[in-house]
């Protein structure tokens, strides 16, 4: 479990295609408090450590990985956002984040606010309906709140940290981002489809 709180801002050292995928990330964690097989959020995706150094991890990543994230058209030098997974204890501070990927939405503006940016995104048809207005979503594993929702586009307002601590910074329109949407939002629907049949 994760919290959708950035912890480091790292890069795609190498990728090497293979069976499955392997990423090589260049990363400030202190890898000698992180063991094999640990899980990080990798732009919001849980992925397995299966090797490390110093200032350095890998992971795999399956074909079914690359299909259903943005994993697929990543490239060597890419800022990923990370996050190590929850302890018991630890401070709750964005919302529940599984770490399981729902689907991918596209950035379609992005509008200076103020000193903040508002950003609009293009959500999948299918998870559309599990977007609410101050509701939360992960976006390539950052916790956010919606400001708005109109059909399947919605805005959500970037504060400057946000943009100089994760890869939103980055970020242009047209570019896909990873979406988890919120894990209650999810169950809240299962159970209201169960009381309709």
């Amino acid at each position: 479990m994760f919290t959708g709180i950035i912890t480091d801002l790292g890069k795609i050292k190498s990728i090497e295609k293979a069976g499955d995928t392997r990423f090589d990330f260049v990363t400030s964690y202190d890898m000698s408090t992180l063991d094999i097989g640990a899980s990080i959020a990798c732009n919001g995706a849980c992925m397995t450590v299966i090797e490390k150094g110093n200032g350095w991890f890998a992971i795999t990543a399956s074909a079914e990985s690359l299909s259903k994230t943005t994993m697929g058209d990543w490239k060597e030098g890419d800022d990923i956002n990370f996050e190590r997974a929850c302890r018991v204890g630890d401070e709750l501070g964005g919302h529940i984040v599984s770490g399981h990927v729902d689907g991918v939405a596209e950035v379609v503006s992005i509008t200076p606010e103020g000193d903040s940016h508002r950003f609009k995104f293009k959500a999948p048809a299918n998870l559309k309906n599990f977007i609410a207005p101050k509701g939360s979503v992960t976006l390539n594993g950052i916790s956010l709140t919606v400001n708005e929702v109109e059909d399947d586009i919605f805005g959500i307002n970037i504060i400057p940290h946000t943009m100089d601590v994760t890869n939103l910074g980055q970020t242009k329109v047209g570019d896909k981002v990873n979406l988890e949407i919120d894990m209650l939002a999810r169950y809240v629907a299962r159970l209201l489809e169960k009381d309709e049949k």
